[in-house]
């Protein structure tokens, strides 16, 4: 009796998480559909989840005629190189803070985390201090240098989570058979470490593709937008936007994201436990 309960209860989970999927799912499939119609009403009474003229034409326009492929070259340039700089500074720092016991070093990390729990926009003002006077307000450097300070935070504690979670005997190990500390590091913990440093590495590069405030505020001119703020410039007025397009585009720059994260999906959940150990 007791199992066929247990058993009861497990389905009704299952169905209930099932049914949190499709509801999740509902926003994108009523975009899809938007996008798909020929008409530009989507609050209207005349609208129908299943678009009653089928049209490819809102995606031509995306591609041909809005500049949405500009603005895709520039977020991928931000984002590769946010990505590949965020993960340079951040894999050594946290090995540092991990393995060495040098004095301040928990101060530096309680530091780490009281900025990172802070609000991005209450740094906007000292963030263009800093930037106007050596003129890097603009430009492409400057966008980096602010994603990288915000998001290499991240990297720092979170691989450190899981250089603390490793065995100092593995190390120690790698020493008596010859191996200093940077053969130690490249050819064992960062091999361990791949799952930790792709997650690390896609959660940057989410955060950069889906970055609006910085982007919008640093970043002014239709030719220096990223797809954050070129989407909402689609849609910046509700009498000359089109939704349609608006939802193609929002489709369209989705695509490149969801194909990563399926790509790397395997190491997304060893990678966020390994990262979350506490050190």
């Amino acid at each position: 009796m007791r199992k066929k309960i247990e058993r009861t209860g497990l389905v009704l989970l299952n169905l209930f998480f099932i049914a949190v999927c499709f509801g999740a799912l509902v926003p994108i499939l009523y975009a899809f559909s938007v996008s798909l119609n020929a008409s530009n009403s989507i609050l209207g009474s005349d609208f129908s989840f299943i678009p009653r003229q089928f049209t490819f034409a809102n995606y031509r326009a995306v591609i041909i005629e809005q500049p949405v492929l500009l603005w895709f070259r520039n977020t991928v340039i931000l984002a590769v190189s946010s990505v590949a700089i965020s993960l340079l500074v951040a894999i050594p720092a946290a090995y540092s803070l991990s393995r060495f016991r040098f004095v301040g070093r928990l101060k530096i990390v309680g530091g780490l985390v009281l900025l990172h729990s802070f609000p991005a926009i209450l740094s906007m003002f000292a963030i263009y201090r800093l930037l106007s006077p050596i003129g890097l307000v603009n430009t492409k450097a400057g966008i980096v240098l602010i994603y990288i300070g915000t998001m290499a935070m991240f990297g720092v504690l979170n691989l450190k989570g899981y250089f603390d979670s490793v065995p100092l005997e593995i190390e120690e190990a790698a020493s008596i058979d010859g191996a200093n500390t940077r053969q130690t590091v490249t050819t064992i913990l960062l091999p361990l470490a791949k799952p930790t440093i792709i997650v690390t590495g896609i959660m940057v590069l989410i955060f950069v593709w889906n970055e609006y405030i910085y982007a919008i505020t640093f970043m002014t001119g239709a030719r220096n937008y990223t797809l954050a703020a070129g989407l909402y410039s689609l849609q910046a007025t509700e009498m000359s936007g089109s939704w349609p397009v608006f939802a193609s585009a929002s489709i369209v720059v989705s695509l490149p994201i969801l194909v990563i994260f399926f790509m790397t999906q395997k190491h997304m959940q060893s990678g966020l436990t390994a990262g979350g150990v506490k050190g």
